[in-house]
């Protein structure tokens, strides 16, 4: 660890340890490599015709070799020097070409320097450049115009390639190898290459005279611009789309007769914007484990239909694993059509694909400090975790794309099939539809790295669905497009797609083509062998001839040559040489090789890590084995690129073929996703080699390597895989391969065995198959074993060394789990070759594994019959109970077991809960008892962890919990007939019964959503239940007991009535109130009462909004029976007898002009019988009378006139009403018996104290719970409300007026809240009151029945009352006033209600408490009714208000007799000086006395009598205040003198509604009060009133 944090370091020079340089030239044996010394590490060497440029650590730049442009000739050319114009910047890459180079620094910006006859260096005017000079890289299409960091450089002989870090090639210099439209050249100044804009280049290179561009296939994210839809020259749609009956044709049989004769995406885009559709269809799917197509743009139907037939699949095969995305977003059924659909057509449509259905594989861009050690470490730009999270995601796309056959086919024949029929399954989906379905959900991605201008962006896992693009002469094939015609613009080599290319490099006149699978192709002159085959010259690409087993990792090319370096045999890498001879002395030799050589002194140089080639030379680059550090990075990379070839070739050779054969549905089906989930790994294997060999080339440390920072990914995929293997096992499908196998592979498997190196002697078809399929997971091992390697280079308290420690540990515990899952898999599948046949076909699943059986007889069913048979199979998911020929299946989320004490009865038994059946299983033994025991508790306990379908969870059987929650959460759907036949309920359980939370829903639509106990709905919960002839739906919300509706709920009928109440045994029962009419705002009639048994029965209103009634009085069954009262809007008022819904029986009818009939009712507003009629001014008439009211009576009786002189005129006056009405004590009985039941007492008052405050307490915590879980219920100042009232005041014991205080605010806040029994119950009452006082019911004659119902209120609440403080003295009784001071009495009065004149104790009654919390919410219609009655007197007594109001002051004190001396000395706005007396000026008004006015008018804002007497009060206080200034001294009143003053202040109070805030407080006023000061006072406003009425002005 010392040594290699040593090289770390950067100044450190004696550390020759990393990044020797070695150089030699051509290939015999004689040739020995010089090592040319520099002061640090080389990172990079670029090599051009006779010079070279190196970079070394810290960003440094050294040149060698001839150096013409230099103005001072170098004295030593081969000894580097310093280009000393870069020092003080960072550079991160350098690039030689022929006779010029390059470097790029940190920042992004750009140095040339060298030869610039052609204008390769990019500045203008200047042949040769002899120092590093800035060029400038500017976008100007964006405005202002930006500068363009770059990442790397590509230098040829004329030309330069520069790749942007938006991943854009730039280009300047000359010739047709720049790719641009110009056609004079030089181009001096930097220009993008407008052909591949749009598209993500990975890397650049240059030849002499052509480029190279490696480019990532088109995604999802690269669709930033809209597809091309017609061509850009003949203006002709690029795809017609057929819209036949049952099916769409899509073809892209386009063909430009005007393009020039090199390709059709040439004539597609001269202009060079965005490479069309056909520019290269096939590669849209892309290539390797993307839903791979074969060469061919299309996939076969067969392909299409398979994968259609995949999708549900794959779904779940994709879950995405723990902590990824919890949902990856794909569109619905039609959306996965509409995109496997779209797959087939080019560019077009199959961006739209897989925007639709698979989201390309995420490409997150770092910037690449990481890559090199010169660069910033760490991964900057990175939020949070998020990377891990993407990568998840990519994998779990990876496997939704992958888990098709078409991958496993791709290289099939390319027979272009350009049309493609889907018959029957687009029947729906026009072509417009699939056009727009590729519109709107796609996202764009900026292209741009999350570092901004960061060198080199670089991806997570490096891409392995790559395109080679090339451009410009082509005499020599260099291009690979199979002519030597040159191309102007970059166009795709096709041979290469699906190649899956990692790196391209450029000879003078030849290319090269790394591949992940450590291939090599070449193409272009082969003048000296340098293309390692014999093919001269080639044009198209071509497999480099490399022994057998040798794998390359790293290539580069020279003038007339070519370097390879490969892993050999050893780990030690081993370099091969191809091409031209070079001898000392002689110039120029033709001699080469014939195929690649290997160089005999490459296993001198140690650990090589690059090789340059460029002009004659060779150069590598090598590291010492510092501590083993390098050689476990080189093992490891190794491996990983041995790995992969291996999975490919199993893939290639074995998986398609096995695909092509004829096999059943299932075992097709099967086989398919498991070459999914191969595939899969195949390619996350590809990558990562991939990404290890970058490592090996750049940045050789720890820091980046993937299978750390992502170990994740590779243990779920291998997880993954591994269950998919093993549910094919299980499903016999290796046994159903044997046979079509043999057939294929015949009868010698060498192939298979050398593949899957298996080591039996003759094993069978189907053992080599399992080996084979199971050959993936031997790798964990490798992964820990080279990790642990890896770990032992570093010190142990180091963190490098925890994480390789870790992952190493991660990998190893895998291994064994996956090995545990195997014999799992083995053991289940010879279970079901045992088993009788006709079972096995239902029970036998996939995922189901076998856990133990009871074949011996272990286990036995207690109490079954002599001759049945009983066998138990455990299986991961559910416990089957098997007899002679049925069997049933219980799942494990739902079965409890429990053991039975033995010392009952000597038997081993253990008893089975599942939901709907309970047995007793007895064991032969204690061993047997406690195996089934722990086996069904260790079973369920994984089918609850989710693990039902495989055991996730990497942990060993060991470290598991005994019992599984005898609480839990699981889904059921009930068997048995009853109520829940069919039924499916999801949600909490306990000991086999639904409780808690849950859903429950029939086949036939109802649904219960709510809380369970013991199996039944109980608490609260909602019921929806569908009303077939109606289309509507039938709604409860409320409380439930025991299955049944029980409590308060609102049910909605689909009819449109609203029941809101009680309900009992799921029966309307108790007080409640229904709405019914179409729409519930104006319903047509309102019932509000009591119920019985889902009838109106008892006390009720009935609103008949239509006819405009109301009924106040009895019911029974849904019918008016026994006395009640009926006002109309129109006035009339009936009070009597109802019988069967009619006035039936004696009853007293008045009209609004006071018109009264008393006697016989036959029928509504029917007279019939004896009655008298009173007119209203008195005459009357007795007899009989028949008729309805209204429409001409039938009358024989007497006609009376009281006697004119009469003076006891009020003989005849109005009958007494209010006899023939329900009594205030009977009303709302309903409400009040609820009230006491929720406190715990069946008959009201009886019952037990501490009981009652149990529930209070019960009903307030649940609330309070159930508002916790929907805060938006309550304000928050109500549930400040809810905490205080959790205090419970101290209920027993002597009462004082302290504790006459706390329960007077107690009751306050309870009544606040309907939570609470008492708050329920006003709430509830305040809504009966306004339900039958509104509307119809505001008319004057009911105000007694109105101010009655108010005092049974407070007396029957006074009861509860004194029942919840069974010390409080009763009405009238006496509270002691605490002797101490005068302060603490008159303290709380003044804070609220009523404080009376001092006495020696308290009077307590139901008004004083109560009135305060009642009176303001029956305010509004109780003061509406009074108005009303006191219309009359009202009217008269304002008029006169009015009239004497106009008088000034002391006019009006004159008039009404004030004594002079009360009259106000002054009225002015400034206070006199003292002893000056002002005359009162005769014209002010409204001065005198104004405080007492202003404090009398307060009394129409208060409510409550004791208030409203506070008020009058004050008044007097006001006035006495006054006269005490003006008089200086004290003064005591008599009634003469101050009801005139008094009078004046009446008066100028000017309160409309006088009378009815007398009668009022007449009416409501607390007995005890009467007689004292309030009383008096009370009594001179009363006569201030009948005075202003009477009152005769002259």
């Amino acid at each position: 660890m010392f040594l290699v944090d040593q090289y770390l370091s950067s100044g450190d020079d004696s550390g020759g340890e990393r990044g020797l340089l070695h150089t030699w030239k051509g290939y015999s044996c004689s040739v020995t490599p010089e090592r040319l010394l520099l002061p640090r590490p080389v990172l990079q060497v670029s090599l051009g015709t006779r010079h070279g440029v190196l970079l070394v650590e810290g960003g440094q730049v050294y040149s060698f070799g001839e150096l013409p442009w230099k103005q001072s000739q170098v004295p030593e050319p081969e000894k580097p020097t310093l280009e000393s114009a870069l020092s003080g910047q960072r550079v991160v890459a350098v690039a030689a070409g022929s006779f010029h180079s390059g470097a790029v620094t940190e920042d992004g910006g750009l140095h040339m320097w060298g030869d610039n006859g052609s204008g390769q260096c990019g500045l203008s005017g200047l042949s040769t450049v002899p120092n590093p000079t800035p060029v400038a890289v500017v976008d100007s299409d964006t405005s202002p115009p930006q500068s363009v960091p770059v990442l790397e450089l590509a230098c040829g002989e004329q030309h330069t390639l520069a790749l942007s870090a938006q991943r854009e090639v730039w280009a300047w210099g000359s010739g047709c190898q720049l790719g641009l439209n110009v056609t004079v050249f030089p181009v001096w100044k930097p220009q993008k290459v407008e052909h591949l804009a749009g598209r993500y280049v990975l890397q650049v290179a240059c030849g002499a005279s052509h480029s190279l561009a490696l480019v990532r296939c088109l995604g999802p994210q690269d669709t930033h611009r809209p597809p091309v839809d017609k061509c850009r020259q003949c203006n002709q749609l690029l795809y017609t789309m057929t819209d036949k009956e049952d099916h769409v044709i899509i073809s892209d049989g386009h063909y430009c007769p005007l393009g020039p004769d090199l390709d059709k995406e040439e004539s597609a885009l001269t202009n060079g914007a965005l490479p069309v559709s056909d520019s290269d269809p096939s590669t849209q799917l892309k290539g390797g484990a993307a839903l791979g197509v074969k060469s061919s743009p299309y996939p076969d139907e067969q392909a299409v239909k398979d994968y259609l037939k995949k999708l549900s699949e794959v779904e779940q095969a994709a879950k995405p694993s723990a902590g990824g995305l919890a949902s990856s977003t794909h569109g619905s059924t039609l959306n996965s059509l509409v995109a496997s659909c779209a797959s087939a057509v080019g560019e077009r449509v199959a961006s739209t694909y897989e925007a639709l259905s698979l989201k390309k594989m995420m490409n997150f861009y770092l910037p690449s400090g990481a890559a090199r050690p010169g660069g910033p470490a760490g991964l900057t730009g990175v939020v949070g975790d998020n990377n891990a999270e993407r990568v998840r995601q990519e994998d779990s796309m990876q496997a939704k794309k992958s888990s098709s056959t078409g991958d496993i086919r791709e290289e099939e024949a390319e027979g272009l099939r350009r049309r493609l029929s889907l018959p029957g399954l687009l029947s729906q989906v026009s072509p417009r539809l699939l056009r727009k379905a590729g519109r709107p959900r796609m996202r764009a991605v900026a292209l741009t790295p999350l570092g901004g201008a960061v060198p080199e962006a670089q991806e997570v896992f490096p891409t392995l669905q790559t395109e080679v693009w090339s451009w410009g002469h082509c005499e020599h094939g260099q291009l690979g497009h199979g002519d030597s015609l040159a191309r102007l613009q970059p166009q795709c080599i096709k041979s290469l797609n699906k190649k899956e290319v990692v790196r391209v490099a450029a000879g003078a006149h030849h290319s090269l083509a790394l591949t992940a699978q450590s291939q090599v192709f070449s193409w272009g002159s082969n003048s000296c062998g340098q293309l390692g085959h014999m093919d001269s010259p080639s044009t198209v690409p071509r497999l480099a001839k490399v022994r057998k087993g040798i794998r390359v990792w790293d290539v580069s090319a020279g003038e007339r040559h070519t370097l390879l370096l490969a892993d050999g045999d050893c780990i030690q890498p081993i370099i091969y040489y191809s091409g031209q001879q070079v001898k000392e002395g002689a110039e120029e030799s033709h001699s080469g090789t014939q195929q690649p050589v290997l160089l005999p002194f490459c296993m001198n140089l140690r650990y090589v890590s690059n090789v340059f080639a460029g002009g004659q030379r060779c150069v590598a680059l090598s590291d010492r084995n510092v501590m083993g550090f390098i050689a476990s990075l080189h093992e490891l990379a190794s491996a990983e690129r041995k790995f992969y070839c291996k999975l490919c070739n199993i893939k290639t050779q074995i998986l398609r073929p096995l695909l092509e054969l004829a096999l059943g549905q299932v075992a097709l089906g099967l086989l398919q996703t498991l070459a999914g989930r191969f595939s899969l790994l195949c390619h996350l294997t590809g990558q990562h080699a991939a990404s290890l060999t970058a490592n090996l080339r750049r940045g050789r440390d720890v820091k980046s390597l993937l299978i750390l920072d992502h170990a994740g990914i590779f243990l779920d995929s291998y997880h993954e895989y591994c269950s998919n293997v093993g549910n094919f096992q299980v499903m016999g499908g290796f046994q159903t391969l044997t046979k079509p196998s043999l057939d294929f592979f015949g009868k010698s498997p060498e192939l298979l065995q050398k593949l899957s190196e298996c080591s039996e002697e003759n094993p069978t078809m189907a053992d080599l198959l399992v080996a084979l399929f199971y050959l993936p997971t031997r790798h964990l091992h490798e992964y820990g074993r080279l990790l642990l390697k890896l770990a032992t280079c570093f010190e142990v308290c180091s963190s490098d060394y925890q994480r390789l420690q870790d992952s190493c540990s991660k990998f190893e515990a895998l291994a064994l789990l996956l090995k545990r899952k195997r014999k799992d898999a083995d053991y289940t599948f010879h279970f079901w070759k045992s088993f009788p046949g006709k079972m096995t076909d239902s029970l036998r699943k996939p995922h189901r594994r076998l856990i133990c059986e009871s074949s011996n007889k272990a286990l036995t069913l207690q109490n079954a019959g002599r001759f049945s048979v009983n066998w138990f199979i455990l299986f991961n998911d559910a416990l089957v109970h098997a007899q002679f020929s049925t069997h049933h299946v219980f799942p494990l989320a739902t079965l409890w077991v429990e053991p039975i004490p033995e010392e009952n009865n000597g038997l081993y038994g253990l008893k089975v809960i599942t939901p709907e059946e309970t047995f007793t299983l007895l064991a032969s033994s204690p061993m047997e008892k406690a195996k089934w025991l722990r086996s069904i508790n260790q079973a369920v306990d994984q089918a609850l962890s989710g693990a039902g379908q495989d055991t996730a969870a990497v942990s060993s059987g060991s470290g598991q919990k005994l019992e599984p929650p005898i609480s839990r959460t699981a889904s059921y759907t009930f068997y048995k007939d009853g109520r829940l036949k069919e039924a499916t309920y999801e949600g909490r359980w306990l000991a086999g019964k639904p409780n808690g939370r849950g859903v429950l829903k029939w086949p036939d639509g109802r649904i219960y959503t709510g809380t369970f106990k013991n199996g039944l709905e109980d608490g609260f919960g909602e019921f929806v239940a569908p009303i077939k002839t109606l289309n509507k739906n039938d709604h409860y919300q409320g409380h439930w007991k025991d299955g049944k509706m029980h409590g308060l709920g609102t049910y909605r009928y689909a009819s449109g009535e609203v029941y809101d109440g009680s309900f009992q045994d799921s029966m309307r029962h108790g007080h409640g109130i229904l709405r019914s009419g179409k729409l519930n705002t104006s319903s047509p009639s309102v019932f509000i009462g009591q119920w019985l048994q889902d009838k109106k029965t008892g006390y009720g209103v009935f609103d008949d909004i239509t006819k405009g009634e109301k009924y106040m009085g009895m019911w029974q069954d849904h019918l008016r029976q026994g006395t009640g009262v009926v006002v109309t809007q129109f006035g009339l008022y009936y009070e009597g007898a109802f019988k069967d819904n009619k006035m039936m029986g004696t009853g007293i009818l008045l009209s609004e002009d006071d018109t009264t009939y008393e006697g016989e009712f036959s029928d509504d507003w029917t007279l019939n019988g004896k009655g008298v009629l009173t007119m209203a001014n008195g005459d009357y008439l007795e007899g009989s009378f028949s008729g309805e009211w209204g429409s001409g009576l039938k009358v024989a009786g007497s006609y009376f006139k009281p006697h004119l002189f009469d003076t006891d005129k009020d003989k005849t006056r109005p009958v007494k009403l209010g006899r023939m009405c329900v009594c205030a004590e009977d009303k709302w009985r309903a409400v009040f018996e609820e009230c006491w039941s929720q406190l715990g007492c069946e008959v009201p008052g009886q019952g037990d104290n501490w009981k009652a405050w149990e529930n209070i307490a019960v009903a307030l915590t649940t609330s309070r719970r159930h508002i916790e879980d929907s805060p938006e219920m309550l304000s928050r100042s109500h549930s400040r409300t809810l905490e205080s009232l959790e205090v419970i005041p101290q209920h027993v014991g002597l009462i004082n007026m302290e504790r006459y205080h706390t329960i007077r605010l107690y009751l306050l806040k309870a009544c606040d809240t309907p939570l609470h029994p008492l708050g329920r119950l006003v709430e509830t009452l305040v809504a009966v009151y306004r339900m039958t006082y509104v509307g119809v019911g505001a008319n004057r004659r009911l105000l007694p029945q109105a101010v009655n119902e108010i005092k049974s209120y407070l007396n029957r609440i006074f009861q509860i009352v004194r029942f919840l403080f069974p010390d409080l003295p009763e009405e009238g009784g006496l509270i002691p006033e605490p002797t101490t001071s005068l302060q603490d009495k008159k303290e709380p009065g003044s804070t609220d209600a009523s404080l009376e004149s001092p006495k020696p104790g308290r009077v307590v009654s139901s008004s004083a408490l109560l009135l305060p919390v009642l009176l303001p919410r029956l305010y509004p219609p109780l003061f509406t009714l009074y108005a009303l009655d006191k219309e009359r007197e009202d009217d008269v007594y304002w008029e006169c208000v009015l009239r004497l109001n106009k008088q000034p002051d002391l006019a009006l004190l004159a008039f009404l007799g004030v004594q002079q001396k009360f009259w106000p000395v002054s009225i002015s706005d400034s206070m006199p000086a003292l002893g000056e007396k002002q005359p009162v000026l005769s014209s002010t008004k409204d001065a005198c006395f104004a405080s007492a006015v202003e404090t009398l008018q307060q009394i129409s804002t208060t409510f409550t009598p004791s208030d409203k007497l506070q008020v009058i009060q004050l008044t007097f206080e006001e006035i006495t205040q006054e006269v005490q200034s003006l008089l200086k001294q004290d003064f005591l009143w008599s009634m003469d003198d101050l009801f005139p003053v008094f009078l004046y202040v009446v008066l100028r109070a000017r309160i409309r509604n006088l009378g009815s805030e007398v009668s009022l407080i007449e009416d409501l006023m607390d007995p005890c009060v009467q007689h004292g000061e309030h009383g008096i006072m009370f009594t001179t406003l009363k006569a201030c009133y009948y005075q202003i009425q009477h009152e005769k002005i002259t």
